[in-house]
């Protein structure tokens, strides 16, 4: 007789963290395990001698703009990455954590999407936004908007939804508190950590890459990647990206179409570095299988991997125009200076009807919003270096502004009935209510950020120890407008974050690193049935406190840290006083290894555990109880394998787990753990002269049905079986 499930014996708690802290540590000692053994010396001799031996190490240097940092063995990861204030840095050298995955890994992995590229990573999950399909990335616990990734170091200019990967050369993951390194973000949810993309530019190498691609549901797409430089010295370069795809997902009726166009211009000089980069994406999405929001007791059981619960009429189409450029130059050896800006142009429009389960049934309604965004966004510093006697020093300047005027209207119905397992097609519903002019949506939001920002990075022992101390004067004027046009919020508050961070290397490819780092936000505004109605809050300042250690010799790299972040929550006390009483504290460690270990043999994976907590919140039904969607458990394996025995096929696979998420506060509705595991591979050959290169991956192999976040209080179903396919030739 089987066992039911409800009768099997739980482990507690206790035993439940103290099953998850061996296993982090045990993934911490398999990675650091190499790390030892390459830092011991060779010579049984040198065991005996108490002499530290000679260590070459450097203060964080400067990577010229178009000389990225390396990648690990087998090209996938970066050894270093964008780190805003700081410019591009090795990622050893710098007292934070972050990973880097790049070009050659979305190619080779067929993302389409930064959210297929980053489910790579152990500290980081991936949701649906409010009612729509934009991609929000869940890091260290805490949600990221897509408003609030960055793009070529600039806040505000990214297409913000979804960002398509066909222009993309790497995608930095930010972990942590970032305020000092790029400012606070638009949209204030950078707390946990952040995102910057950075744009393909002209290699020194010429570049033709055509490439075909298709998946079992009938999608088909086509890239084009053309790189060239020219001048007597190569001094001028330019890349352009051309990537189209349509067809229906492997969602029953869900249909995409996407484009992408890119330019990226450039001129390398002696001193002097110039860069332009346009950028044009659309996207269109109809019948998209949406969240699901739960007004009942219970949550829903999962409809099957593939089952549609939209209505064919809903739909989105994203657009976004961006320009950026750039200069740099070099006015004194060991001293660069420069100045960047750019502008986004956004058009989108939606129909959206997103389920609501409860007890007695599920009903939706029609939601139709136009939406425009205008932004700007520049930047202006100096980083140089000096030495006073035997101490080094890396100094950092500069300055940022954002502006971003948000546009929009919208029209509703009532609500209709309709059903996640046997859904009802109905026709558009008629108009309730409605609000600004659909044709010409008016400003409802306008945000300008402005900060100034200065550091020093101190160098001791030869730079073994490097202690970097800065600050960020940040002001946040936020302005809301309801769709007459009518000033319903003024928010004008100012703060300055402090930033201290430490790194120590015993050995050269061995580094250990501390930090106390700040995240902040827009403080809100006590709402209307507050007795201190319309007061704004202070900006929310999130403070953390990281320390851990990393190793790079090259061909791979590991890395673990331990955290803790604490965010203020808003409450309204006893007295119905509208304030930030309450916290969120997050306390976690990440452990990862990337790269390739062993010839033939390359591994992306880690591991993350989050202890976080609702503290002082004035609910006896919230206090001490976990957020919502904040697993506290989660791991990535990735794994490829050169076969031997045949010279250019590699096998692939991935394995995801994650653990469980509450719904609510009150941690009484819950997902379970859920796992998925992919398949690929590629075969690299030449065909008719031209080197070319077959790729073929299936996600989701057991095509497993299950919710995938409850992140912002609402369900996100996971993606069903997809089986993808495509072909690069270089010509």
């Amino acid at each position: 007789m089987s066992v039911s499930r409800l009768n099997r014996p739980r482990a507690t708690p206790a035993q439940a963290a103290l099953h998850r802290a061996t296993i982090l540590a045990a993934i911490a000692i398999a990675f650091s395990a190499p790390a030892a053994a390459f830092a011991q010396s060779a010579d049984p001799a040198a065991a005996t001698d108490s002499t530290l031996p000679t260590v070459k190490v450097q203060a964080p240097k400067d990577v010229l703009p178009g000389d990225l940092p390396p990648t690990f063995g087998g090209g996938q990861v970066a050894r270093g990455g964008d780190f805003g204030v700081f410019g591009q840095q090795k990622t050893i050298d710098m007292p934070f954590s972050m990973s880097t995955y790049t070009s050659k890994l979305i190619q080779d992995q067929q993302a389409r999407t930064i959210a297929d590229v980053l489910a790579n990573d152990p500290s980081v999950r991936t949701a649906y936004g409010y009612g729509n399909f934009a991609q929000v990335f869940v890091i260290r616990g805490f949600q990221l908007y897509g408003d609030d990734v960055s793009l070529n170091g600039l806040y505000g200019i990214t297409p913000r939804q979804m960002v398509n990967t066909g222009a993309l050369e790497r995608v930095d993951v930010f972990k942590g508190a970032n305020a000092f390194i790029g400012g606070a973000a638009p949209s204030s949810s950078a707390i946990g950590g952040g995102i910057n993309l950075q744009l393909k530019r002209a290699d020194d190498k010429p570049l033709t890459s055509v490439t075909l691609e298709g998946s079992a549901s009938g999608e088909f797409g086509a890239h084009v990647d053309v790189g060239r430089r020219f001048g007597s010295e190569d001094q001028f370069g330019i890349r352009v990206n051309q990537a189209n795809r349509d067809g229906e997902t492997s969602v029953d009726g869900e249909h995409r179409r996407d484009n992408t166009t890119a330019v990226s211009l450039d001129w390398r000089g002696d001193k002097l570095r110039l860069y332009g980069d346009f950028l044009y994406q659309r996207n269109r999405v109809n019948g998209g299988r949406p969240t699901v929001f739960v007004n009942g007791d219970t949550v829903p059981e999962t409809p099957s991997a593939t089952y549609n619960y939209a209505q064919t009429w809903t739909n989105t189409t994203l657009e976004d125009t961006v320009g950026i450029v750039r200069a740099e130059y070099d006015f004194v050896p060991n001293w660069t200076a420069y100045v960047a800006g750019g502008t986004r142009h956004t058009n989108e429009y939606g129909d959206y009807a997103s389920p609501y389960y409860g007890n007695t049934g599920t009903t939706a309604s029609r939601l139709s919003v136009p939406h425009k965004e205008d932004a700007t966004s520049a930047e202006a510093g100096v980083r140089g270096r000096f030495n006073t006697g035997p101490v080094s020093h890396f100094v950092t300047a500069g300055a940022s502004i954002v502006r971003v005027d948000a546009q929009s209207a919208y029209t509703m119905s009532g609500s209709f009935d309709t059903s996640l397992y046997n859904t009802p097609q109905v026709a558009v519903p008629p108009t309730l209510y409605s609000g600004g002019n659909m044709d010409d949506p008016q400003t409802t939001s306008l945000t300008l950020m402005r900060s100034v920002a200065v550091s020093d990075t101190l160098g001791f022992l030869n730079d073994r120890v490097l202690f970097t101390v800065g600050a960020r004067h940040q002001s946040i004027l936020a302005n809301n407008y309801d769709y007459t046009g009518k000033q319903t919020q003024n928010y004008n508050e100012s703060i300055t974050t402090p930033l201290f961070g430490l790194v120590v290397k015993p050995w050269q490819n061995v580094a250990l690193f501390a930090n106390r780092s700040e995240a902040l936000g827009v403080g809100q505004i006590a709402p209307s049935y507050a007795a201190n109605f319309g007061q704004a809050l202070p900006p929310e300042r999130s403070k953390q406190y990281e320390v851990g250690a990393k190793y790079d010799n090259g061909k791979y790299g590991a890395s673990i840290a331990a955290f803790q972040i604490e965010k203020p929550q808003t409450v309204t006390s006893s007295a119905n006083v509208f304030g930030t009483d309450g916290t969120e504290r997050h306390r976690g460690i990440e452990a990862a290894v990337f790269g390739e270990p062993y010839k033939g043999i390359r591994l992306i994976a880690g591991a993350t555990y989050i202890n976080a907590t609702q503290l002082d919140t004035g609910n006896s039904g919230t206090d001490g109880k976990r957020p919502i969607g904040v697993p506290s458990f989660i791991f990535n394996v990735g794994a490829e394998y050169d076969v031997p025995m045949l010279n250019g096929l590699t096998l692939t696979a991935r394995w995801t787990h994650t653990g469980p998420q509450y719904l609510n506060t009150t941690n009484t509705q819950s997902i379970p753990t859920w796992d998925t595991v992919d398949l690929g591979a590629r075969y690299a050959t030449v065909l008719f002269g031209k080197p070319t290169t077959f790729r073929a991956s299936l996600l989701n192999v057991a095509n497993k049905s299950y919710w995938a976040s409850t992140t912002g209080g609402y369900l996100t179903q996971g993606a069903p079986r997809t089986f993808l396919m495509s072909m690069t030739t270089d010509f």
